[in-house]
């Protein structure tokens, strides 16, 4: 190392022969064998800071109780800290989860990639075209530039890049975690050792170790006047799911330790995006750095610059280990003001750069945006804590030495406006988003409803559905973004010109391929307009006219729902219960997968579908999310049927899949569509391809095929395991012709996992009080029991089973949906038998819990089929025309039990009288039956 200092410093004397005024520290050529070794020349000035006088960000300590629920707390401090842009959380003593980057085998063994960071130019550089002309520093120069940025975790972010006339970070050299900590110690001991009074360097015996606010004086002296060249090494974005996380991640079939509660905790930041009530828990896409984390290997001075999260999210950052991080923050409400004085005071740089923030290179002392009136406030986060920033907050920030941060997104509630607020600036900029925020907000409107709905039904409250009642009602945030977006989108299609036609969006019309306005990249998950011309080019609302020259006939407009439809999501959210019940029909029917609750983040997330934030929309989305799936097949399942929507009046919207068909459709009154007068002449969808899955689909289609699945089925039924028997309710919709359901009956079934369907697994069948609606039938995963499916039809609810299962099998066979009609056996999968209600052993037990017969559908269903076919129409004719059952005052089945009578034999008689005596409410037919039988006794 002595070595290494005295080369430096003969280097360092070369070039200020050059120019006097310059000191230098650079950085030695990456070695292939072996990381560098720090070449310091410049010195810690300690009669020089430009420590910046802020004020601090407020500091919270929640309990063990505000612990328990991580969007819950910060709901409850958003009040308190958002006017400041960040705040620090220190989590409670006891919570000090294990940290696997110290394992060796990452800790020595783990290379991971850095960027080089100029500290000096951050803020006073030249822009780029006048600097290469510029001889008054001499520095090195390699190529730079940058790559745009898809993404800002938690603010430890650069970029680098391959343009010309840009500012960027260059590609550093590779180190292990142990390497590089032991790079920053001899960084800081070589640059913060002391002079004596004759200018020579003394090395101290002791070693010193400065202070945050020393280090936080001395970096903003560097990046103000630019009198030494400092650079740095930062490992910045470094995905996770590659280099690992600094959070124990749970593994099934691992043996039980102490981590397992860290693996599960909501504050692990492997969790925390997809946990229930984050907006963010809609994406299927596990993009890395916004749903999974991304990792920050920090040394002294390695930065930061100020910037914005993507989409205006939240983001929390959690330091895991070593030296303290250093934040400025700027309320969101002064977002505005930021960027001007930014542009006021750096206008060189701008006007060569317009994008230049979303660059993350160009750092701003807080001492002068002070100056310009814009507030910022400081906060240092230490080990073991975390650092929260708001919503439209800018930050940046350095490293005070070592350390390892970890960084996320999360979007409650209340990030919607914010978010719908960036997509719209997006647009403006013409810059294209990382998220579909109109998935988002509708997925988060029908889980929303659906928990209203359930919320109806069972008069229980779970934490969950509390959750998302607090954001319905006329002055909840989700149904003031709701209502926001649908007004927006009504004033869209009103200002088209007329002409153009309204079709029905296809299911699966974002999933494999990426749909955003060829102008401005606005995302088209509800809407987008295209023409015959180029059908598969698109626009927004916003710039339809502009897609072609073609007169205004050729054009349409793809919807995904109706304006109707829309209005009635938003009365559903402010509480009306005729329209909770519509999209709750909607979500069991068209999104099965989309309504189950939020599941909990954990290791069932399939790490094929991890994509990287900085690739684009069409690789991420190229991995399906259920939702759209689950459209796609509605489609397939209603081939060559009409699709109708529900307008104001009689009329329809058809679904259409060949747009040369298209019926024009003229906008009424005022330049407004008038959805009543639309009517597109229906066409089939598609022809069912003949494509088959692979050979795990096959072999599940042969053993339930013929005569293997008629045994398959015997089986079954004798497999059904009655786990509670529940108690009889004596009403019309607790029995059918075929079963009694009794209230809180249970019972097993093993079958098809719909998470794995090359394994069996035990379901559980519940039938459950609905109120007025009757039952209400679920059949849930036993060791899952998130995964769950209900209906009011015990025939539906295991469709929605089979539907899933087919679902899970072509994701796995990388199969196009078409190829779900090679699956049609699993559609003669039987509810009941699944159930179990009609098991031989099953009935027995569930027909000793109704004794006197009182569900009369049931009982005289089952009278029919002992003693015979139902009568014809002419013998029907024939009993009314005699008087035998003409009153019409009596049901169908009373009609029919009486016609009976007349051919029953005397053993069927007293048979029959014995099964009828019990019917207290049957007292004419019971007295009736009983006169014969004394005849038929009475005779010889």
């Amino acid at each position: 190392m002595d070595q290494l200092a005295s080369l430096a410093e003969s280097v360092a004397m070369e070039e200020d022969s050059e120019n006097q005024s310059i000191k230098r520290e650079s950085s030695v050529e990456p070695d292939s064998s072996s990381p560098p070794s720090p070449k310091i020349t410049a010195r810690w000035n300690p009669s020089e800071p430009c420590r910046p006088s802020v004020d601090d960000a407020p500091i919270f300590y929640p309990t063990n109780e505000d612990f328990d629920d991580p969007l819950g707390y910060i709901e409850k401090l958003r009040s308190k800290a958002e006017s400041y842009g960040i705040c620090r959380i220190v989590p409670p003593v006891a919570w000090r989860p294990p940290c696997p980057l110290k394992e060796k085998n990452i800790w020595e063994e783990s290379k991971f990639p850095t960027r080089i960071q100029l500290i000096d130019l951050l803020q006073n550089r030249e822009p780029i075209k006048k600097s290469t002309k510029s001889k008054k520093r001499k520095r090195r120069r390699v190529k730079t530039g940058y790559t745009r940025r898809k993404r800002d975790s938690g603010g430890d972010t650069s970029s680098s890049s391959d343009g010309e006339g840009k500012f960027g970070f260059q590609t550093g050299p590779d180190f292990t975690l142990e390497e590089f900590q032991k790079y920053d110690e001899y960084f800081k001991e070589c640059y913060f050792q002391a002079e004596d009074h004759t200018g020579s360097k003394a090395f101290e015996s002791k070693k010193f170790k400065p202070k945050v606010k020393d280090i936080e004086g001395e970096y903003w002296r560097i990046v103000e006047q630019a009198t030494d060249e400092v650079e740095v090494y930062y490992g910045a974005d470094l995905e996770t799911k590659k280099f690992g996380s600094g959070f124990p991640k749970y593994s099934p079939g691992h043996l039980k330790c102490e981590a397992d509660q860290y693996s599960k905790c909501g504050w692990n930041l492997n969790n925390l995006s997809r946990l229930p009530g984050s907006v963010l828990a809609f994406e299927s896409c596990d993009i890395s750095g916004v749903i999974v984390p991304w990792l920050y290997v920090g040394m002294c001075f390695s930065t930061f610059c100020w910037h914005v999260e993507d989409h205006h999210l939240y983001s929390l950052n959690y330091l895991h280990t070593g030296d303290p991080k250093v934040w400025y923050g700027i309320p969101g409400n002064h977002y505005a003001s930021f960027e001007t004085a930014m542009k006021k005071r750096l206008p060189d740089l701008f006007e060569e750069q317009p994008d230049l923030l979303h660059q993350l290179v160009t750092q701003l002392s807080p001492r002068i945006l002070k100056e310009e009136g814009v507030p910022v406030y400081r906060a240092v986060q230490r080990s073991g804590e975390f650092i929260l920033t708001f919503p439209k907050a800018y930050h940046s920030g350095f490293n005070c030495g070592f350390n390892c941060a970890e960084a996320v997104n999360v979007a409650p509630v209340d990030w919607l406006v914010h978010g719908q607020n960036a997509v719209e600036g997006y647009s403006k900029q013409r810059r294209k988003s990382s998220l579909s925020h109109d998935k988002l907000l509708l997925g988060a409107a029908m889980e929303a409803v659906y928990s209203l709905w359930e919320l109806s039904l069972f008069k229980k409250k779970t934490p969950v559905i509390a959750r998302w009642k607090r954001v319905c009602s006329e002055d909840g945030l989700l149904t003031k973004a709701v209502k926001k977006r649908v007004q927006m989108e009504e004033e869209r299609l009103n200002n088209l010109q007329d002409g153009f036609s309204l079709l029905k969006m296809e299911g699966d019309f974002d999933i494999k391929r990426e749909r955003e306005c060829f102008l401005c990249f606005y995302d088209l998950h509800m809407s987008a307009s295209s023409c015959k011309c180029s059908p598969n080019r698109f626009a927004c609302l916003t710039h339809a006219k502009d897609l072609c020259s073609c007169e205004n006939k050729e054009r349409f407009v793809l919807i995904r729902h109706t304006l109707d439809e829309l209005r009635a999501l938003v009365k559903a959210l402010e509480g009306d219960p005729d329209a909770i019940d519509e999209w709750a029909s909607k979500c069991r029917d068209q999104y099965p997968p989309q309504h189950q609750r939020v599941k909990e983040y954990s290791y069932l997330q399939a790490s094929s579908f991890s994509k990287s934030r900085g690739s684009s929309k069409v690789q991420q989305r190229e991995q399906s999310n259920l939702q759209s799936v689950s459209e796609h097949l509605q489609s397939d399942l209603t081939t060559n049927k009409e699709v109708q929507l529900k307008q104001d009046g009689d009329q329809n919207v058809n679904c259409i899949n060949d747009k040369s068909a298209v019926t024009d459709v003229k906008l009424g009154e005022g330049g407004k569509f008038d959805e009543k007068k639309i009517l597109v002449e229906s066409q089939n969808r598609h022809s069912v391809s003949d494509v088959g899955c692979s050979d795990m689909a096959k072999k599940l289609d042969g053993c339930l095929e013929g005569k293997d699945q008629e045994a398959a089925t015997n089986r079954l039924r004798h497999s059904v395991e009655l786990l509670s028997t529940g108690s009889l309710v004596v009403k019309k919709l607790w029995c059918s012709k075929q079963a009694i359901y009794p209230k809180g009956f249970k019972s097993r079934v093993k079958f098809l996992s719909v998470l794995d369907p090359t394994k069996l697994t035990n379901y559980i069948s519940e039938v459950l009080d609905a109120g007025l609606l009757g039952p209400l039938f679920r059949v849930s995963v036993e060791d899952y029991p998130t995964e769950n499916f209900s209906n009011v039809s015990v025939e539906k609810c295991w469709q929605m089973v089979t539907q899933r299962l087919k679902l899970e099998i072509i994701k796995r066979c990388d199969q196009p949906v078409s190829s779900l009609t090679s699956l049609q056996p699993l559609e003669s999968i039987n509810g009941h038998e699944m159930f179990g209600l009609i098991s031989p052993h099953v009935i027995k037990v569930v027909e000793s819990l109704d004794p006197k017969h009182q569900l009369e559908e049931y009982w005289n269903q089952k009278a029919v089929k002992l003693f015979g076919a139902e009568p014809t129409k002419e013998e029907e004719k024939d009993d009314t025309e005699k008087g035998g059952a003409s009153d019409p005052s009596l049901d169908r089945d009373t009609r029919l039990l009486r016609g009976l009578l007349k051919k029953a034999t005397p053993e069927e008689l007293v048979m029959m009288h014995g099964l009828l005596c019990g019917e207290a409410r049957n007292t004419e037919l019971t007295e009736e039956l009983s006169t014969l039988v004394d005849k038929m006794e009475k005779s010889p």
